[in-house]
């Protein structure tokens, strides 16, 4: 059975972003150091236009095979006009709204969101699911999250968008690992206790 990982970047206080999303804020943490770290543990989770703007573009999937997203995530990229985001793996759109997809490589999942990625789960592969963000599709997913990837950057921002934005039953997980960085960035990483 394939993990559901949220790989997500967060302030300390546990925000994603600002209220509207935005997490420009925390851009300025991916220093050298962290970058590496990203490039050597993570490559899959560079967006593929900043992987080919880096010359990373060759750089093979170490963990995951498949990303899934929210619309509001989503939409970050399509503002840029970057219909496939992570074209280099298999792309899904979580979207009520997004009718019909921009691109042949993202799947809309308009319905049945925890079924699909039940279906996700259950395909014989050796890498893992990468869940992208953002909170409302974290909250509808908090019941098939095996892992979480959490990457706390030192900053507060006080208000803005959670890591999850839903209700549901309490969860819990067990703490794996820590990493800390120069920069006061810090990297921890939970297994779901079933």
């Amino acid at each position: 059975m394939r993990k559901l990982t949220y790989f997500i970047a967060c302030s300390i206080d546990g925000f994603i972003g600002d209220p509207g999303g935005d997490a420009s804020a925390m851009v300025r943490f991916v220093d050298e150091e962290f970058f590496e770290y990203l490039r050597t543990e993570y490559p899959e989770t560079l967006p593929t236009h900043g992987r080919r703007a880096l010359g990373l573009d060759d750089l093979p999937n170490k963990r995951f095979d498949t990303v899934i997203q929210g619309r509001a995530s989503y939409d970050l990229a399509l503002k840029e006009g970057i219909t496939s985001p992570y074209a280099h793996l298999r792309e899904f759109v979580a979207s009520r709204t997004l009718t019909e997809s921009p691109d042949p490589n993202v799947e809309i999942v308009s319905d049945d969101l925890v079924g699909r990625v039940r279906e996700l789960k259950a395909e014989d592969s050796p890498y893992d699911i990468y869940l992208c963000g953002g909170s409302r599709v974290a909250g509808e997913l908090a019941g098939e999250i095996d892992e979480m990837v959490i990457k706390t950057y030192p900053i507060v921002l006080g208000t803005g968008m959670p890591m999850f934005s839903a209700a549901f039953p309490v969860v819990e997980f067990t703490l794996e690992s820590t990493r800390t960085f120069r920069n006061g960035a810090v990297v921890r990483t939970y297994s779901r206790r079933r």
